[in-house]
């Protein structure tokens, strides 16, 4: 099943530690707000995924599912798609940073911001998160400073929790949990799955 169990909880490897970094100074832009979304907003269906950069699952589903569900949907404005990071307990910071550091490089660039960072899942859980945090927000035209001080932004950890307190967050027990239109998937679901969802919520 892969590295992590898709209940865990990332603990102390994952923590960064805001004294460290409290130091630290540069600016960035104000943090984008509201959901994530890709798509026309004018597409007949919906759909979100909850998800967390922890989970080894949703990393394996951004990786060899969401290209093609993307060409297929997104792309051709038969969905609209909302990523909701979702935290796996109070220690996942590495879901927490993922989501501030994509919102701090802004909307256009924050889905290949959270793509990359899905990509080096295993080197930062198994190292440390913030190496790889610093290169993909580099990578994605901040300083090393800046990356910093965005990911210990504390008003913006505070909205991220509070919109994890929505009903339908509140509903969410596994990642990656799905809804395409009123239909509820809690698991990875493959390009066929998604066509039937598809074909149903279009009706």
């Amino acid at each position: 099943m892969g590295l992590f169990n898709r209940r865990a909880v990332i603990g102390a490897t994952l923590a960064i530690s805001a004294l460290a970094l409290a130091a630290c100074g540069g600016k960035t832009a104000a943090p984008a707000e509201g959901d994530m979304t890709l798509g026309s907003p004018t597409a007949k269906v919906k759909m979100v995924e909850y998800g967390s950069l922890s989970c080894v699952h949703c990393a394996n589903w951004n990786k060899t599912v969401f290209p093609e569900f993307k060409k297929k949907y997104i792309d051709t404005g038969k969905i609209q798609y909302t990523f909701r990071p979702f935290k796996l307990g109070a220690n996942d910071s590495y879901t927490a940073a993922a989501d501030l550091l994509g919102r701090c490089v802004g909307k256009d660039k924050y889905f290949a911001v959270i793509d990359a960072l899905f990509h080096a899942q295993e080197e930062a859980l198994t190292s440390s998160p913030l190496p790889v945090l610093l290169r993909v927000g580099v990578e994605a035209g901040l300083t090393e400073a800046q990356v910093k001080k965005c990911i210990t932004d504390e008003k913006a950890l505070v909205a991220l929790d509070a919109r994890l307190k929505n009903p339908q967050a509140k509903e969410v027990q596994y990642t990656p949990t799905f809804w395409i239109g009123d239909q509820k998937f809690e698991t990875s679901l493959p390009i066929e799955d998604i066509d039937k969802a598809y074909a149903e919520a279009s009706k």
